[in-house]
């Protein structure tokens, strides 16, 4: 049997196997509700539908369902708040009015309402009657976290599909399976990653991201031996190394463009928007990759000074940790505190190199450790 479009979704055989039937079958639904924590692929899975929904063979690797995921197709549209948190009355109407248009080229339209909880009562009561009785070429298509953070209006309107986080040993499993990478590399990209299946996927297909996470590993190994200047060197060194695989979002963003102007035409300027916002978005990825790459090895420092090497996922680091296995725990705790305010730091707008230069100077105290290891 062939690849199709679903195959990309990986670790939500449950959802897979509803949506992939109803696509067969012809009967999917007006409105939906996908829900599930950050990471679960509910977004991937909505690009899914519309290409099953577009593209009759459901493919996956069409030019029609390569617009769909690139959001260049015409008749899929994706909307985010406007307001401060929330869905602006206006902006409903804008949808309601687009909603009766008839569909550019495909046979539907496919409306993908982001972050549903921010429908606020005076928003959803004027969606309501839309969501309801939409017109028959007319798929909505709602993302949240929580069924409960839905107003009950909106959820009754819509069949809800939840979307689930993996245990960490079989979404290592899986990543295995579909990108060939060791079970190492696997562990490596879920750590990176913060255990969230589709960006793990992304990091392994990326040559920068993992390069900019063996070299977070690299600064680690040789933290203790470093004074304050190597510290401020290293970091620099890092961030530098974190901005790479922005080229690669680059590249694909131009291709885009490309392709929007010989396809779609029109202004750009929504598209040259969403660019900017992807740009911040891959940034603060980044970022956060050092983070997870740095707390999972303190993690994996305390399960080699606790005797459960087996639990390690950065396990090319392994000799280095048990280097430091005589730490006490108390200062791995110390440690990982660091990580948590350097977290805070960034969300409050310090720059990243504060943030990271003081989160590593934080841990070698932690550590009280100036020899190096061989």
């Amino acid at each position: 049997m062939g690849r199709d479009v679903w195959d990309d979704l990986i670790g939500q055989p449950r959802a897979v196997e509803v949506l992939r039937t109803q696509a067969r079958e012809g009967s999917v639904a007006h409105a939906y509700l996908f829900v599930g924590p950050a990471g679960t692929g509910k977004k991937k899975a909505a690009k899914a539908l519309s290409c099953a929904i577009f593209c009759e063979d459901g493919c996956g690797g069409c030019p029609t369902c390569a617009r769909v995921k690139r959001d260049t197709h015409p008749d899929i549209h994706v909307l985010q708040p406007e307001g401060t948190a929330t869905y602006l009355v206006d902006q409903v109407r804008d949808l309601i009015h687009d909603v009766n248009l008839r569909p550019v080229e495909a046979s539907h339209k496919v409306y993908l309402i982001e972050q549903a909880d921010a429908l606020n009562a005076e928003s959803a009561n004027a969606f309501l009657k839309t969501l309801e009785e939409p017109p028959d070429d007319v798929v909505f298509v709602l993302l949240a976290r929580m069924v409960e953070s839905v107003l009950p209006t909106i959820v009754s309107r819509c069949q809800v599909i939840r979307f689930r986080p993996m245990p960490p040993t079989a979404a290592a499993a899986l990543l295995t399976e579909r990108t060939g990478a060791g079970e190492d590399e696997a562990r490596a990209a879920l750590a990176a990653a913060g255990s969230v299946m589709p960006q793990a996927l992304e990091f392994l297909r990326s040559q920068g991201r993992r390069a900019a996470r063996d070299a977070v590993v690299g600064v680690l190994r040789e933290l203790p031996s470093m004074d304050a200047h190597d510290v401020l060197v290293a970091t620099r060194s890092l961030l530098s190394t974190v901005k790479v695989p922005l080229d690669e979002l680059k590249a694909s963003q131009a291709e885009e463009l490309r392709e929007r102007r010989e396809f779609v035409g029109g202004s750009e300027r929504a598209v040259a928007d969403r660019h900017k916002r992807e740009m911040t978005a891959r940034e603060r990825e980044g970022l956060a990759e050092i983070l997870n790459v740095t707390d999972s090895w303190l993690r994996d420092c305390l399960a080699v000074a606790s005797g459960a090497p087996d639990a390690v996922a950065n396990r090319d680091g392994l000799d280095a940790m048990i280097a430091l296995s005589t730490v006490p725990a108390g200062r791995f705790l110390s440690a990982l505190a660091a990580i948590g305010e350097s977290r805070r730091r960034i969300s409050y707008n310090v720059s990243p190199q504060s943030a990271v230069e003081a989160m590593l100077l934080d841990i070698q105290e932690a550590f009280q450790c100036p020899q190096p290891w061989e």
